[in-house]
């Protein structure tokens, strides 16, 4: 027996592990407790690393499409199949006529930060399409236009606030979400014990919500109109202190908010809201009294109609108090692999809609169109359809709303190829699928959340066990993958990196405040360490970051400190990493003023149907993560299941029996779910999970498909988006719910044969 350190990659909260290992797997995992960051703290989808690891369902070779079938390939096969069929698609149609699908556990892995970029420049194709659209969007948006910078995305200081208003979050079952943070429930209960007050704002009494001071049981959907009314309050009540924000600010920005959310008084929303108005007044009151306070908005009030708008308030609350950018506030995260901090200076700031998606004219958002619209990009004829697809990491026939269209979509498409490790319910469809290794064969760092980091530190996981035989690397597959598709097959994998970091090297030699600023390219980049590209990459990443000189960071001073590095607690940033145009915050841009008419048009709607209609609401599970982990068994069963919560009043009005099915109908279809009668959702409301629905034939997700609950985003047909965003509405809709009376047979799934895909041998 021996022990391997490993970054947990099952979530955002990103805990420092110390892997079991016997012979040539991994029999066990626990916190590491000497962890920079996580200091032993471990969830249970971290104590599942063995079982995620060892999934005997996990891809081990390539498959390939012959005659209708999958097929095991070796990888040369493989990639020669990539570069003979998709050039030929890409020279008569075009660039546009591949679209990528990024999905979630993307930026999990070291390979999914690096060379998706790569790839969508190699393509050169204009159709992206990633998980953002169906979560965080919003917070990039509202980034983009107040900051200059989609990825400037402010984090509650947990560990020194004290005060923390929370909408549509449930970290205690999600583990943070865009606020990476292990052991968010001990932070929230060191808040709690320093005198600190915590308020939730969710339809659901969520295991956040239990332990809150105050939890504000919100209509589904109207949580901008609620923030609307907290900043209506601060400013009727002369609570507005932005301190030493102001000179951040662009002149005359503090009156024009003020003027524009002049309708929103606590009075005017508290219907819509279902909010008493002496309680919203009182939030505002306590946030604006509290000596540091922070303002957090997630999922669930990203993924509904107003979702930009309500995540600019977020915002525009934290700088009206005076609490952005400051200690126990809500602070800019800087990761190690940042770009070194640079003078203040206006930028070029963030623009939306450059271009418009073919079919519907959705304005880009981020470079990317809605994943909602990635169906009809497909199976709608003419110039510019989408006739390849690339997914990574992907499973949008679950995730996306009206799976069915997209399942029959995408067997219209003349080629597919996925870099996936199961055959699922959307790569069941690829013409080539490409398994990257299991977590434990693959070294790992956090590109992606480090930038949401409620710390600054750093950490490097080499791989815990090599290579097993016939496996390929994950950076080596996307590598080559890049290579195929832009014309350059067979060309040494190495090429990418080396032309990365010449590219990197090329821009950083020139700039003033450089670490590398006039000096020789060729002389800088022949001193970084790593056996790898990959692991070259990161060295000069870590080199030319913010860290490189003050702190001599380099890959080998992280391989010298195996639990990781810290660097200390968040601090100002402001004005530095600005990159508006006019180097200010711009308080109130011009795409959220021309939204603004929509939210008042909600105010006056009747935002809850006088016959007694529903809305529905998601809901997160500890064990799980989306659908990548229904498939284990450790983290299925118990209270991870996909069952229709009601209340009983509810429950009672409509003859809806605990443990029986309902019938759910959307304005997209309808599907049958077990009734779950609790008081932990508020009346007029009932929740589903998201990311269930394991019943289609062609799969190989053998537990998954024993359980395989209903889709809940088959509700919808995709015409429910945030304009601004293009992100899905997926929650606060509308939903008919009535009794199932006729019998029904539940599907069952088929899974592909062994004659068709080798059975994996689990212990390879």
């Amino acid at each position: 027996m021996s022990t391997a350190l490993r970054i947990c990659p099952l979530c955002e909260a990103t805990c420092g592990l110390t892997l079991t290992l016997g012979g040539d797997r991994v029999t066990a995992a626990r916190g590491d407790k000497d962890d920079v960051f996580s200091r032993g703290f471990i969830c249970p989808k971290g104590a599942a690393f063995p079982e995620v690891d060892a999934d005997p369902d996990r891809l081990r070779r390539p498959l390939v499409r012959e005659n209708g079938t999958l097929r095991e390939a070796d990888w040369s096969e493989a990639f020669d199949l990539v570069a003979a069929r998709i050039r030929p698609l890409v020279e008569r149609y075009g660039p546009d006529s591949v679209g990528l699908v990024l999905g979630n556990p993307n930026v999990h892995t070291i390979a999914g930060g690096l060379y998706p970029p790569l790839l969508i420049g190699a393509v050169g194709t204009r159709n992206l399409f990633t998980a953002s659209t169906l979560d965080q969007m919003p917070k990039h948006v509202s980034s983009g236009l107040l900051f200059g910078d989609a990825f400037a995305i402010p984090v509650p200081d947990l560990d020194r606030t004290d005060h923390l208003l929370m909408l549509g979050a449930n970290p205690l079952d999600s583990n943070g979400s865009l606020c990476t943070a292990p052991d968010f429930p001990g932070r929230l209960k060191a808040l709690r014990r320093r005198g600190g007050t915590l308020t939730v704002v969710d339809p659901r009494r969520t295991r956040t919500a239990r332990t809150a001071d105050r939890h504000l049981a919100i209509r589904p959907g109207t949580d901008a109109l609620f923030l609307a009314a907290l900043v209506h309050t601060l400013f009727a009540e002369d609570l507005t202190d932005p301190g030493a924000l102001t000179a951040h600010l662009v002149e005359g920005s503090v009156d024009e908010v003020r003027e524009a959310v002049r309708d929103f008084s606590a009075e005017a929303v508290a219907a819509a809201c279902d909010l008493d108005a002496d309680a919203i007044r009182a939030t505002a009151r306590e946030l604006a009294a509290a000596p540091t306070a922070a303002v957090y908005g997630r999922m669930g009030s990203s993924t509904v109609a107003h979702g930009t708008l309500g995540n600019w308030l977020v915002d525009v609350l934290n700088i009206l108090t005076g609490n952005l950018d400051r200690p126990g506030g809500a602070l800019f995260p800087l990761a190690a692999t940042a770009p070194a901090p640079r003078p203040a200076a206006p930028g070029k700031g963030f623009a939306l809609g450059r271009w418009t998606s073919r079919v519907s004219g959705h304005p880009e958002a981020k470079g990317e169109f809605p994943l909602a619209a990635l169906a009809e990009e497909i199976d709608t004829s003419g110039d510019g359809r989408i006739r390849a697809l690339i997914t990574i990491a992907a499973n949008p026939v679950l995730s996306a709303p009206d799976g069915r269209r997209l399942d029959a979509a995408l067997d219209a498409l003349d080629l597919m190829i996925a870099v996936d490790p199961y055959l699922n319910e959307t790569t069941r469809h690829a013409d080539v699928v490409l398994p990257p290794p299991p977590p434990a064969r693959s070294a790992h760092f956090d590109l992606a959340f480090n930038q949401f980091a409620v710390r600054n530190q750093v950490r490097w996981s080499p791989a815990a066990l090599p290579l097993a035989p016939g496996g390929m690397d994950e950076c080596e597959i996307h590598a080559r993958l890049i290579l195929a598709v832009s014309g350059m097959h067979g060309t040494p994998p190495s090429a990418v990196d080396e032309l990365a970091i010449d590219t990197l090297l090329a821009k950083a030699v020139t700039q003033e405040h450089s670490p590398v600023y006039g000096a020789d390219p060729r002389t800088v980049a022949a001193g970084l360490s790593g056996g790898t590209g990959p692991e070259r990459r990161l060295d000069l990443m870590l080199r030319l970051g913010p860290y490189g000189t003050s702190h001599g960071l380099t890959l080998d001073a992280l391989r010298a400190a195996p639990h990781g590095i810290d660097l200390g607690p968040l601090g100002p940033r402001l004005p530095g990493l600005l990159k508006t145009r006019s180097g200010r915050i711009e308080l109130f841009p011009a795409p959220i003023a021309a939204d603004l008419p929509r939210l008042r048009a909600a105010l006056r709607a009747e935002l809850q149907p006088a016959d007694g209609g529903l809305r529905l609401v998601g809901r997160r599970h500890l064990r799980s993560n989306n659908s990548w982990m229904h498939n284990i068994p450790a983290l299925t069963g118990g209270s991870n299941r996909c069952t229709l919560q009601v209340h009983p009043a509810d429950a009672g009005r409509l003859g809806l029996t605990a443990g029986a099915p309902a019938t759910v109908k959307g304005e997209g279809g309808e599907l049958e779910a077990e009734v779950e009668i609790t008081d932990a959702v508020r009346p007029g409301v009932v929740s589903l999970p998201h990311g269930w629905g394991h019943d289609r034939p062609g799969t190989r997700l053998g537990v998954a498909a024993a359980r395989p609950g209903v889709n809940v985003n088959q509700l919808l047909d995709g015409s429910l988006l945030d304009p601004l965003s293009g992100t899905a509405v997926l929650n606060g809709f509308p939903v008919q719910v009535s009794p199932t009376t006729a019998p029904t047979t539940a599907p069952v799934a088929a899974s592909v044969t062994p004659s068709a895909v080798a059975a994996a041998d689990p212990n390879e």
